[in-house]
């Protein structure tokens, strides 16, 4: 690989061990998937922060004892504590102790205790076109989609690896060629019904997923769909897919046309969409099917966290009602904040909203053990939990999820 004299300092200690040790795994990683050289990066979102066993943070801490510090601004992604609400996560004293020293691990080497899955929801947002190290499905898939900034999806300690040099390998997104669409979905013959639904999103996202494989897809006759549309739409299809960039046309930055899309070349392929074409995608965020009427055990929305627009419609929806089984709200402290400046989190709080900051309900021990029946509106949510949590979910619109929560049973319109 060629690398500049900067980069043979930091290998050579310039810097500590610590930033030796992150410049040797770049590089070799980098030589593994092929780049010839590395290039520089303006920021970087963590995602190994979440603590999954002890190697991961005895190789945070071994990074803290060389010095490391982050060479750009880097936030965090969730952890597996809710700092915020004391008592919210079931993990055992030893997993506990392990998660924080995780934690700390990462603000010692100076990363932003931002702790949420929506970055772009607390302030970052790099510029179309800048070059990242983003890690996290959702979050890459929304930084490259909606804000055009450039990132490959990079994995746990990889991640940490980048912030520290400042360096990622010159491969796949930061690439303008591979940015480019090569799969045209033609949505005209959805219904406007159906495209306004909040369900439309997360149900586009889980076929994508799907369908797409390694092509770039545009979607032509999405009309304007809103951040929140689109991030619903990029988390389903990463979860069910590996789906790190789409394209909306005449919506998101880099497809004011079609032919900026494809960059000028012909699609490689077709697909007119149909709901009879979707109905397969959706009946699979369900993963039990139940009646009207039947007994749930929890609700559970804000996977990725919800925004504070999306908090404002949970109280809309909600209407001062008071839920029978815990409705869990998953957002960022920084959304959080913003709407206890309007009264809105004490008046959730009231209604029995359980809400939950820094983590999720799927990446560490919140819901009640034992299983049961789950309601959710999350694409993200209802993939993961099963497997997760040992819970079953029905997936619904986020009205029937608050409508479910205040009855204690399931509710479809």
């Amino acid at each position: 690989m060629r690398l500049t004299p900067n980069d043979h300092d930091l290998i050579a200690g310039c810097r500590g061990e610590g930033a030796a040790v992150a410049m040797r795994i770049l590089v070799e990683a980098a030589r593994l998937l092929g780049a010839e050289d590395l290039l520089d990066i303006s920021s970087a979102h963590i995602d190994g922060c979440l603590y999954h066993g002890d190697s991961g943070v005895l190789f945070a801490e071994k990074l803290v004892a060389g010095q490391a510090k982050v060479a750009v601004p880097t936030t965090l992604n969730v952890g597996s504590l809710d700092l915020l609400h004391g008592g919210r996560v079931r993990l055992a004293a030893v997993e506990r102790d392990m998660a924080q020293r995780m934690m700390s691990a990462h603000l010692a080497m100076g990363c932003q205790p931002t702790w949420t899955c929506a970055p772009y929801q607390a302030g970052h947002r790099p510029a179309l076109g800048q070059d990242v190290a983003w890690g996290e499905s959702n979050a890459v898939a929304f930084c490259n989609s909606v804000l055009g900034a450039r990132t490959n999806r990079y994995g746990d300690f990889l991640d940490i690896c980048a912030a520290i040099t400042g360096r990622a390998p010159r491969i796949g997104l930061h690439l303008t060629p591979r940015r480019r669409a090569t799969l045209l979905i033609d949505a005209t013959g959805l219904s406007r019904q159906f495209i306004e639904e909040d369900v439309a999103y997360p149900i586009l996202g889980t076929w994508l997923g799907r369908e797409a494989g390694g092509s770039i897809a545009a979607f032509a006759g999405l009309g304007q769909a809103n951040e929140d549309q689109l991030k619903a739409l990029g988390a389903a299809a990463a979860a069910s897919g590996s789906v790190a960039l789409f394209h909306v046309i005449g919506v998101t930055p880099e497809a004011a046309t079609q032919d900026m899309a494809f960059g000028g070349q012909p699609p490689e392929r077709v697909i007119a969409l149909s709901e009879t074409i979707l109905s397969d995608a959706r009946a699979s965020l369900s993963s039990v099917r139940l009646s009207v009427g039947d007994p749930i055990d929890a609700v559970a929305i804000g996977s990725p966290h919800l925004s504070v627009p999306e908090l404002r419609l949970l109280d809309k929806a909600l209407r001062n009602r008071r839920c029978k089984v815990p409705l869990y709200a998953c957002a960022s402290r920084h959304s959080l904040k913003a709407i206890a400046k309007e009264g809105i989190e004490e008046r959730l709080m009231n209604c029995d909203v359980v809400f939950i900051a820094d983590t999720c309900i799927v990446v560490t021990p919140i819901l009640p053990a034992g299983g049961g029946i789950l309601v959710t509106n999350s694409g993200k949510f209802a993939h993961y939990t099963p497997a997760n949590t040992g819970y079953d979910v029905v997936f619904a619109s986020l009205q029937d999820c608050v409508d479910s929560a205040v009855a204690g049973r399931l509710q479809l319109r």
